[in-house]
């Protein structure tokens, strides 16, 4: 199944001051969080890759034509000859596709519907999450179903509390955000070419697709409370980052051999609707 990869955001709350590099190529350990997402969709078998590029594009072109297996691999050198011992990317194929440099993310993944061969059912990604979830079942639920497309949706992130008040303006409860009976956008997504059908020009992916398939009742989701950590900001960035080096890497799969953990299902046995 393609996997198409939205990579060409300018990424602003990334900016360190020191880098113009786009989001996805902000180093995690010695590979880009893109390499990690890429790496992910490969462990369940997933290699055909579609890049939307726009911002820094060259960067990401430059990463994978001058990708040296060499750096994550074992290998045994004879003379000047490399045979390597194992392999990231050899079996992968990556289409470079330029989408504009402002387009938002709908419009990105109109002007790649070609590179997709007509395919049925396709994968989607943001780039910029890591998970280990189990990829195979979000696949096989939405399979399963008859909806035009899913998203996987995880409990909302971060340490703040909602505080509920009385008339008088007396606390009455404090209530931990992720406590809360909401879910938010994981970024996780697959789909079928009825999406297509809601991405009129300039449109976006979860606002005008995604909301329309919700509004006809034909979007699935995904509930998640696993391992889920977005690296949208540079202090996100630096705990991945942190973690990668401490050894805590939950979402490496290929070298944990973990397949993931499945996410909580309803009494129908399929993931609840998204909410």
């Amino acid at each position: 199944m393609k996997v198409v990869l939205f990579c060409g955001g300018l990424g602003m709350r990334m900016r360190d001051g020191v880098t113009n590099a786009p989001k996805p190529m902000a180093m995690i350990g010695d590979r880009p969080l893109l390499w990690h997402v890429m790496r992910y969709y490969a462990h369940f078998g997933h290699t055909e890759f579609v890049l939307c590029l726009g911002y820094g594009a060259h960067h990401i072109k430059n990463f994978f034509l001058n990708y040296s297996e060499t750096d994550s691999n074992d290998f045994v050198l004879r003379g000047k000859e490399v045979r390597l011992l194992s392999t990231d990317i050899a079996d992968w194929s990556i289409t470079f596709v330029q989408t504009g440099i402002s387009s938002p993310i709908g419009e990105r993944l109109r002007r790649v519907r070609d590179h997709l061969d007509g395919d049925e059912m396709f994968l989607a990604n943001y780039a910029d999450v890591l998970t280990d979830a189990p990829l195979d079942d979000m696949i096989d639920n939405f399979r399963a179903s008859d909806a035009g497309g899913s998203m996987m949706v995880v409990p909302p992130q971060g340490s703040f509390h909602c505080v509920e008040l009385d008339a008088e303006g007396l606390v009455e409860a404090i209530t931990p955000v992720t406590s809360l009976p909401v879910w938010e956008n994981g970024g996780y997504f697959v789909l079928r070419q009825e999406v297509f059908d809601h991405l009129p020009p300039g449109s976006d992916l979860v606002a005008d697709a995604c909301g329309g398939l919700a509004k006809s009742g034909r979007m699935l989701a995904y509930q998640y409370r696993g391992y889920w950590q977005p690296a949208d900001t540079v202090k996100e960035r630096a705990a991945l980052d942190a973690g990668y080096a401490a050894g805590d890497r939950p979402w490496m799969l290929w070298e944990n051999g973990r397949a993931g953990s499945a996410a909580p299902l309803d009494r129908s046995g399929r993931p609840g609707p998204m909410r």
